[in-house]
């Protein structure tokens, strides 16, 4: 029987105690400031990335890792005695991350890399990293492990708001929506991903009425008895995620709720104090 190993990159900000118990491998993506480039949480971590947004002038920029550290990963899990590797990255329309592992893995021989593209990042991407982990650990053939996260990919709920439409606007990452969006300033937008992009779900006036659109929808599917797993995601506003958890928690108590985090490179595009609640 063969060994599979399971591969994510930093965007789905696993800690670093599931990634030893689940023996989850994962390649840094980075974020580029005034010409110096940052691996994200092994070069700068997300609390020093935020205070560093706050204070310089120029924005940053973010880039994708280099297939080297594919190749030479790839290389080490083959010498180990993996013949597989099943490989979930944010999604191809926001980074080149995933090509860049299929690439590596037609350049490395011996070993299969098995792609999956979570359409998505951060809990989400985490999420169908944890399960896959889950999945190899019991023995399940790579095949079955991505079919699998096919699935559970079209069962899987985000949506975020964002302090400022900036970032998202700078960066490219908004699509051609500003028709929906109307006036930045007046407007905050529900946003979601759809076939990979950032686009806008819904307009509403305040930040309030945005989450507590969100949380419509979530309570909708508690109540149905269709959620496995909730994940209230934040950009430096921990207390706000908070206090989101509590409120999902004061109405649904036996629900598994976790607090999760925009780190360094989706923090770029986001902006600090933007919000998220995903499920599954």
């Amino acid at each position: 029987m063969g060994k599979t190993a399971v591969l994510t990159d930093s965007t789905a900000y696993l800690d670093k105690q599931t990634l030893e118990e689940l023996g989850i491998y994962t390649i840094p993506l980075s974020v580029i400031f005034s010409g110096k480039n940052y691996r994200e949480e092994i070069d700068l971590s997300t609390a020093a990335f935020y205070e560093k947004l706050s204070t310089e002038e120029a924005l940053p920029t973010t880039s994708q890792p280099a297939i080297g550290m594919f190749t030479e990963l790839l290389q080490e899990l083959k010498e180990e005695g993996y013949t597989d590797v099943v490989s979930v990255h944010l999604s191809t329309k926001i980074s080149g991350t995933f090509q860049t592992a299929l690439s590596a893995g037609e350049m490395v021989e011996g070993i299969t890399l098995h792609g999956v593209d979570s359409e998505i990042s951060c809990a989400p991407q985490g999420f169908l990293a944890r399960t896959a982990a889950k999945l190899a650990l019991e023995g399940t053939p790579p095949e079955n492990i991505v079919t699998e996260l096919e699935k559970i990919k079209a069962q899987i709920r985000a949506y975020f708001v964002v302090h400022d439409l900036h970032h998202l606007r700078r960066g490219g990452r908004l699509n051609s929506a500003q028709a929906l969006i109307g006036s930045m300033l007046q407007i905050k937008p529900i946003l979601h991903m759809e076939e990979g992009l950032i686009v806008p779900y819904a307009k509403v006036r305040t930040e309030k009425k945005a989450i507590n659109h969100i949380l419509d929808m979530l309570f909708d599917d508690l109540a149905a008895g269709n959620v496995n797993e909730v994940s209230v995601i934040h950009a430096n506003n921990r207390a706000k995620a908070m206090q989101l958890k509590e409120k999902i928690a004061e109405q649904h108590p036996s629900t598994m709720i976790q607090i999760s985090y925009f780190g360094p490179v989706i923090g770029t595009h986001l902006g600090s104090g933007s919000l998220g609640v995903s499920w599954y």
